[in-house]
C-alpha cells in the first residue's frame, strides 16, 4: 500500500517553476507518490513555449536598446547589409515607429550579390523608408570601379579592396551622416572577434562611435525563428542556400559543390524557404557556422581564413573624423612623428640621405590604426637622438607614393639610408623590432 505524504519546500518549489512552464506533468517523483509519465504532447507544447517565451524577451530586450539608441543619442545610424540579423533588426526599428529617427546606410560595394540592391527596393517599399546609399569614391558603376582601381583589385590586394570598396564609402557614410552611434547586427554567436560583444558598447577613448548590438545574444536560430513568426522579408538568396549574403566574388552557398565553404555538397541541399528549414538546418546553425559561405579563398596577411572585411575590426571606425600622429581629431594632442605635408616634403626627406623612417599610411587602415601607439614610441627615442621620424598619408595620393616609397599596401615603412630607402617588411611593428630595423640598416650612427 502506497502512502502519500506532504511534499518538501525544495519539491514545492521545483513544482511551481515547472507549472510556470506548463509543464504539470514533469515533477520529479515524491517519494510515495505515483505520477504517471509525461505525454510527448506535453514535451512538444512545453518546448514550443519556451521558444515563444525566449524570443519574447530577445524581441523586448532588443528593443528596450534601440529606444535607448534613438533617445540618447542625436543621429543614430544603422548598417544594413541585408543579412538575415539586419532584416530583424529593419523590421524592429519599424515596429517601434523609428524608422524616421534612425537614418538606415547600406554600402554598395558593386561586387555584390545581383539580387541584394533589388531586395533593398523591397525592404524600403515594405516598411517606409529610404536607405543613405554610399558607393566607392567616385564610381556609380562596376565599371566606374575597374576603371580607377583596375579589375581584379581583391585578386591583387584583398586590404587595398576592402579600403576601396568597403572601409571608405562606410566610413564616409557615418561621416556624412553625423553618426554618433551605430546599431549594427554583430552577435556573440558569430563567434571570433564577436564572441564576446555585449549589447551595448560605449564609445572607445581616443575617439570612435558607440555601438549598439540589439542582437547580440540570439542565436542565428533565433533570427529565422523571429523571422518567421513576424513574416519578416529575408534576402531571396536564403531560399537558394546563402546563409549570409557578401560579395558576389567571394561569397558561396553552403553546402557548395567545390566545397569553398568547408561543406561540400549540392548547392541550395540545405535553405530556408517559405518559412521553413529544407536539409540538414545544423550546418548553418552550428557555432560560428553562418559566415562560413564569406570571404571564400580570401586570407588576412597572417595567412590566417579572412573573417573580418575591416568595418567592424576594433577601432576601424575611429578615423572618419580622425587622423593619426596628430592632425584632424587631435588638435593639442603632441606628437613626436613629423607630418610630411606635401610630396616635395616627402622627397626631400627620401632624398636627404637620412638616417630617418618614414611611414606612408591610411587613417582609416586597420593595421595603421593598430600601429599608431607603437610608432609613436618610436618617434620619441629616436627624436631624442636628433632622427627625423615621419609620416606621409598615402591613400590620397596613390601613385606617387607606389612609385617613389615602394608601397603596396598600408601601412608601409621605410628607413632612409645614404644609399636611398630600406622597406621594413616585417608584419610585427613592435617598437623594438622597428628599432632594432633601423639600427641595422643605418650601423645605429647617430
Amino acid at each position: 500500500r502506497v502512502v502519500a505524504r506532504r511534499p518538501s519546500e525544495s519539491e514545492m518549489k521545483q513544482a511551481v517553476v515547472l507549472l510556470a512552464c506548463g509543464a504539470s506533468g514533469f515533477v520529479g517523483p515524491w517519494r510515495g507518490v505515483r505520477l504517471t509519465a509525461p505525454h510527448a504532447a506535453s514535451i512538444e507544447e512545453m518546448i514550443e513555449k519556451s521558444k515563444i517565451d525566449r524570443l519574447a524577451f530577445l524581441e523586448s530586450q532588443a528593443m528596450d536598446v534601440l529606444r535607448v539608441a534613438a533617445a540618447e543619442f542625436s543621429h543614430p545610424v544603422f548598417p544594413n547589409a541585408m543579412i538575415v540579423g539586419d532584416c530583424v533588426i529593419t523590421h524592429l526599428l519599424h515596429k517601434l515607429e523609428l524608422m524616421d529617427r534612425v537614418k538606415v546606410m547600406v554600402v554598395d560595394t558593386l561586387h555584390l550579390l545581383d539580387s541584394t540592391m533589388p531586395f533593398l527596393a523591397e525592404l524600403e517599399a515594405t516598411y517606409g523608408f529610404e536607405a543613405h546609399v554610399f558607393r566607392p569614391e567616385g564610381c556609380d558603376t562596376l565599371e566606374d570601379f575597374e576603371k580607377i582601381f583596375g579589375m581584379g583589385l581583391w585578386k591583387t590586394s584583398i586590404d587595398e579592396y576592402d579600403r576601396a570598396a568597403k572601409v571608405e564609402p562606410f566610413q564616409r557614410g557615418l561621416k556624412t551622416l553625423e553618426a554618433d552611434v551605430m546599431i549594427n547586427g554583430r552577435r556573440r554567436d558569430h563567434g571570433a572577434d564577436r564572441a564576446y560583444i555585449d549589447i551595448a558598447e560605449i564609445a572607445p577613448i581616443g575617439g570612435g562611435l558607440a555601438k549598439i548590438n540589439p542582437l547580440a545574444y540570439w542565436t542565428f536560430e533565433d533570427c529565422f525563428d523571429y523571422a518567421t513568426r513576424e513574416n519578416v522579408p529575408l534576402h531571396p538568396s536564403v531560399a537558394l542556400g546563402y546563409p549570409s549574403q557578401g560579395d558576389a566574388k567571394d561569397t558561396v552557398p553552403v553546402p557548395d559543390p567545390e566545397g569553398l565553404s568547408g561543406v561540400q555538397g549540392e548547392a541550395g541541399s540545405v535553405r530556408f524557404e517559405a518559412g521553413a528549414w529544407h536539409g540538414d538546418k545544423k550546418i548553418w546553425l552550428d557555432y560560428g557556422s553562418e559566415r562560413r559561405g564569406r570571404f571564400v579563398g580570401l586570407s588576412d596577411k597572417d595567412g590566417s581564413k579572412k573573417t573580418e572585411c575591416g568595418i567592424h575590426v576594433d577601432g576601424a571606425e575611429r578615423s572618419w573624423d580622425r587622423d593619426l600622429w596628430g592632425g584632424v581629431g587631435n588638435e593639442g594632442v603632441h606628437t613626436a612623428v613629423v607630418n610630411l605635408p606635401t610630396r616635395e616634403d616627402a622627397l626631400a626627406l627620401k632624398n636627404s640621405g637620412g638616417p630617418a623612417v618614414v611611414v606612408v599610411y591610411a587613417p582609416w587602415c586597420p593595421y595603421s590604426i593598430a600601429m599608431e601607439e607603437e610608432y609613436e614610441k618610436l618617434a620619441v627615442e629616436l627624436s631624442a637622438k636628433g632622427i627625423t621620424v615621419a609620416k606621409y598619408r598615402g591613400d590620397v595620393d596613390r601613385e606617387f607614393v607606389k612609385a617613389e616609397f615602394n608601397v603596396k599596401a598600408f601601412p608601409t615603412i621605410n628607413v632612409v639610408t645614404k644609399d636611398g630607402l630600406v622597406k621594413y617588411f616585417s608584419e610585427d611593428r613592435q617598437m623594438e623590432q622597428m628599432l632594432a630595423f633601423f639600427d641595422e640598416q643605418t650601423g645605429a650612427a647617430v
